[in-house]
């Protein structure tokens, strides 16, 4: 399967879920090119854009994961 070039976009609501986000992204961290994370601190929000490249399964695995957790919105951009 080919590997895709995505970005994916994720608002936390609550920073106290941090830990489960970070542990999800160190699961996934083989296909995990960069990272950037915001705290929002006016809307009381943290807002965390990731770049990945892997298939599509590894890619909707891990938006899959990311968005089961409480309080944690997700959405994905594939590039190429």
């Amino acid at each position: 399967m080919k590997n895709r070039i995505c970005v994916i976009g994720i608002l936390v609501e609550n920073r106290k879920i941090a830990a489960e986000i970070n542990q999800v992204l160190s699961d996934f961290g083989e296909i995990v090119v960069g990272r950037l994370g915001v705290p929002y601190r006016e809307r009381k929000l943290s807002i965390i854009s990731i770049i990945v490249d892997g298939t599509t399964d590894q890619i909707g695995a891990l938006t899959g994961k990311l968005g089961q957790i409480k309080e944690v919105k997700v959405k994905s951009a594939i590039l190429i």
